[in-house]
C-alpha cells in the first residue's frame, strides 16, 4: 500500500509533466515539426564546448579512484572555494569555501535546506505565482506553503498581503527571481520591504525566519537588468542554485547552497545542511560535474538565443491581442487567458498543435505558462497558430 504523503502526490502531479506527455503524444499522431510545445522548461541551447572538453581532460588526467571516488558530504573543497571566488567577483560578497555546500541541483538544495529548518506543522510564505513543487518540498518535512497574492499589473509581490501571512508557525520566506513561471525579477525596491518586513516580523515574534532564494535562472536576465545577490538585503538568508540553466546541464543535477556568515547560526546551519545532504540520500553532489563545472565557472548560456525567442514571442503575441508580462528573466512567458478558466483556453490551444500550462498549476488561475526554449524557428511558426487562437476568441492586435 502507497504511503498517505505519496498517495497525494500522485493525485496531484505535476500538469507541466502532464503538458509534456500530451505534447509527445500529438507529435506521434501529427509530427513533432507540426507541435508547438512551449510546457516544459528544457534547456534548448547545448552546454559550452568548454565544459565539455574539461569533461574530456578529468575523464584522461585525474585519477579516477580520485575523481569518482567519495569526498565531504559538502563536497569538494577547491570546488567550493571556485565558486565562493566567482560569487565575491560578481557581487563584492566575502564567501570562502566554508560557506558553500555543492549540492543534487537546486531542488536538492531546497530540500537539504527545509530538512535544516523546518519542523512539523511550520509555514514557508511563497508568492504567488510559483514553481508549483514548493509545495512538495514543504511537505516532505510536514510543513506547508502559504500562498501570497502577486500586484497583477507588474507581478511584483502583493507586499500588503505579504506582511498579513506571517503567523506564529512562519519559519521561512521562499522566493524566485527571476521567476518561474513570469519572467519578473523582483526590484531593489521589493527587495528592500521584503527585508524591512521579514527583520520586523522576527522582532514580532522573536525567531528566526529564513529567506530562501531559489536561484536557477539568475544568469538569464535581459535588456542589461542587474540582481543584487540576496544576501545583501538580509542576513538570515539561504541561496540554492543550479547549474541546469546557466550551462544547460538539467539532467546532470548539480548546483549549490550558500549561507552567509551574518546568519543566525551559521555554522550550525552549514553542518545541519551538510549531513541533511546524506541523511535525504544524495550524499554528495556528483563528484564529476562539480570538477566540470568548476572548470567552466565564468561560462554562460546563450543568453542572446533566448533573447530572440524572448522578443519574437512576446512582441508576436502582442500583436494578435494577447495579454503579457514581459519577462526581464527567465524563458518563460506569462499570458493572460482571454477567459477566466484557463483550462478551456489550454485546451483549445491545442487544437492548433500549441501545448501551453495552466497557470493555476503555479497558483495563480486565468493565465497560461510559456517556455519559449525552444527553436527560433517554431517560435515563428507557431504564431500562425497563435492567429488562429486569436481568433476563436475575437482578439485584436495591439501596437508596440
Amino acid at each position: 500500500m502507497l504511503s498517505k504523503k505519496i498517495r497525494a502526490a500522485l493525485e496531484g502531479s505535476s500538469a507541466i509533466r502532464a503538458m509534456f506527455v500530451e505534447g509527445k503524444e500529438l507529435a506521434a499522431k501529427v509530427g513533432a515539426e507540426n507541435v508547438f510545445d512551449f510546457s516544459l522548461g528544457n534547456p534548448a541551447t547545448p552546454a559550452p564546448g568548454r565544459l565539455n572538453q574539461a569533461i574530456r581532460d578529468l575523464l584522461d588526467e585525474e585519477n579516477p579512484l580520485t575523481l569518482h571516488g567519495y569526498m565531504s558530504n559538502s563536497g569538494y573543497e577547491d570546488v567550493r572555494e571556485a565558486i565562493a571566488s566567482n560569487l565575491n567577483s560578481q557581487f563584492g560578497t566575502d564567501f570562502t569555501w566554508k560557506n558553500i555546500v555543492m549540492t543534487v541541483g537546486a531542488a536538492g538544495g531546497l530540500n537539504i535546506i527545509f530538512k535544516t529548518i523546518l519542523d512539523p506543522g511550520d509555514e514557508v510564505i511563497v508568492f504567488a505565482p510559483f514553481f508549483g513543487e514548493y509545495k512538495n518540498y514543504a511537505a516532505n518535512f510536514d510543513a506547508s506553503v502559504v500562498a501570497v497574492k502577486p500586484d497583477y499589473e507588474t507581478f511584483q509581490p502583493d507586499l500588503a498581503e505579504f506582511e498579513k501571512a506571517f503567523t506564529q508557525k512562519t519559519k521561512a520566506v521562499l522566493i524566485n527571481t527571476p521567476n518561474n513561471p513570469t519572467g519578473v525579477i523582483y526590484s531593489d525596491a521589493t527587495m528592500k520591504e521584503i527585508a524591512r518586513i521579514l527583520k520586523s516580523k522576527e522582532e514580532f515574534y522573536h525567531k528566526e525566519i529564513y529567506l530562501v532564494s531559489d536561484e536557477p535562472y539568475r544568469e538569464l536576465v535581459y535588456d542589461n537588468a542587474k540582481e543584487n545577490f540576496l544576501t545583501k538585503y538580509y542576513d538570515n538568508t539561504i541561496v540554492g542554485y543550479s547549474f541546469s540553466k546557466s550551462l544547460s546541464l538539467p539532467g546532470e543535477r548539480i548546483g549549490y547552497v550558500v549561507v552567509p556568515n551574518e546568519a543566525a547560526e551559521a555554522e550550525d546551519l552549514l553542518a545541519g545542511i551538510e549531513v541533511a545532504n546524506r541523511t535525504l540520500g544524495f550524499v554528495n553532489a556528483p563528484s564529476l560535474m562539480q570538477k566540470a563545472v568548476a572548470a567552466c565557472i565564468d561560462e554562460t548560456t546563450n543568453l542572446e538565443f533566448y533573447d530572440k525567442n524572448r522578443k519574437d514571442l512576446y512582441e508576436g503575441l502582442v500583436k494578435l491581442g494577447f495579454t503579457c508580462i514581459k519577462p526581464q528573466g527567465a524563458f518563460y512567458l506569462w499570458v493572460k487567458s482571454p477567459v477566466e478558466n484557463e483550462a478551456e483556453f489550454v485546451a483549445e490551444a491545442k487544437k492548433f498543435n500549441l501545448i501551453l500550462v495552466k497557470g493555476s498549476a503555479f497558483g495563480c488561475g486565468g493565465y497560461v505558462r510559456l517556455a519559449y526554449c525552444i527553436p527560433n524557428e517554431k517560435i515563428k511558426r507557431s504564431l500562425d497558430a497563435f492567429a488562429e487562437l486569436a481568433k476563436v476568441y475575437h482578439l485584436f492586435g495591439q501596437t508596440l
